[in-house]
């Protein structure tokens, strides 16, 4: 075996790509900042107990672990970070009001979530805490799309559900552990057969219930037909009074908006609202958010919470490609002052200047130089260059 071969789904991220990585990491972090919320940087790693709180069985799937040789508990390289914010804000800020948390870092994944796609996520989001109304929702959605145009990307799509409605028809049909796993895996994956199959022998209401789930989607009216199909039980009447709130609020987002009440990604850590964002010609989600109230009464403070995460590398990969930044070559002279203070200069304007270092004559090429410092008339100018 190659020594410099990667682990599969992990790969180097090279000049190119991590200039455009890095440029919208910076970018979206000011974003976030003006919008009122703090910049937090968790560990890498946590004791399982404390990474694992509160998020259900699919983030432990997901989470490497190791013994820590200090004291041999077992620790997780986290594999999310939104857990880590929670806990952040339920025991160390210990704010009694509305908290708003920013964040960005690398995550690793035991599996990759699919074909080409990376076991260690650059993750990027912003968290609201302390407000249990849909005014939050709304809030980190509108975030997410103006931290997503950033990216230059165009035609964005907002897919939007609410787990409380497949939540409350399970709960109704009094189903146990494992039936109602094998619901969630039907009704996610829209298999209609063995939805029917699994739900025949409940009653006619719940039944139908069920089986429409997987074709209530598509634009706010859904949410009328969603009234039509679904059982007026307070919890799903909630719900869809949710929606059709949050539909009236985003018509002027710039986004297509979508509903899917049988979208459930997240349905042991979410709790209320969730949401994903698509592009066109791209596959994956960009971002994906949701509500998450349960994981604040699993620390010890019942904080309702609301946000999103998205990976950089994704982003970067279905955003319109960057042109290249210019460089400036400039002769090795560091005794010549006039040049140093032109060299100063420029890179205080934000422009890239590359000291053509002796001995390297024939390599200058690589350097991606096209302009030059020049003496003219006694003063050190920018002009055209072209390697001869």
């Amino acid at each position: 075996m190659r020594k410099w071969l990667l682990p599969e789904y992990i790969e180097d991220i090279l000049p190119a790509e991590a200039r455009r990585i890095e440029a919208l990491r910076r970018a979206m972090l000011d974003l976030f900042e003006v919008h009122g919320y703090q910049l937090v940087v968790p560990p890498l790693l946590e004791y399982v107990e404390s990474l694992l709180t509160g998020t259900g069985h699919d983030l432990d799937l997901k989470t490497f672990k190791l013994v820590d040789q200090l004291s041999g508990r077992m620790l997780g390289v986290r594999a999310d970070i939104t857990p880590q914010v929670a806990r952040i804000d339920a025991h160390l800020m210990n704010r009694k009001g509305v908290n708003r948390l920013c964040y960005a870092g690398s995550v690793l994944h035991t599996l990759p979530a699919g074909m080409n796609r990376t076991r260690e996520p650059l993750q990027i989001g912003a968290e609201i805490y302390g407000h249990a109304g849909i005014e939050s929702d709304l809030e980190v959605q509108r975030l997410m799309l103006d931290a997503l145009r950033l990216s230059g990307i165009a035609q964005l799509q907002l897919d939007i559900g609410h787990v409380a409605v497949f939540r409350t028809l399970v709960r109704k049909a009094g189903v146990e552990a494992e039936a109602e796993a094998e619901l969630f895996h039907a009704v996610q994956a829209k298999d209609v057969p063995a939805l029917a199959r699994l739900v025949r022998e409940l009653n006619r209401d719940l039944r139908n219930a069920l089986q429409s789930l997987p074709e209530l989607a598509g634009g706010v009216e859904v949410l009328a037909q969603a009234k039509r199909h679904l059982p007026e039980y307070p919890e799903i009447s909630q719900a869809l009074a949710q929606l059709r709130a949050i539909a009236a609020s985003l018509r002027d987002a710039g986004a297509q908006i979508c509903f899917d009440l049988g979208e459930l990604r997240g349905y042991h850590y979410h709790s209320g609202v969730v949401f994903a964002v698509y592009a066109d010609g791209w596959s994956n989600a960009l971002a994906l958010g949701g509500r998450y109230d349960e994981v604040g009464k699993a620390f010890g403070r019942a904080r309702p919470a609301t946000g999103f995460s998205m990976d950089l590398r994704e982003i970067t990969a279905a955003a319109p490609a960057a042109a290249a930044r210019s460089a400036v070559i400039v002769p090795h002279l560091p005794r010549d002052v006039a040049l140093q203070r032109r060299i100063a200069t420029l890179r205080k304007a934000g422009e890239i200047v590359i000291v053509d270092l002796p001995g390297h004559e024939k390599s200058r090429g690589e350097l991606g130089c096209n302009r030059c410092l020049q003496r003219i008339n006694k003063k050190w100018k920018v002009v055209k260059w072209q390697e001869t």
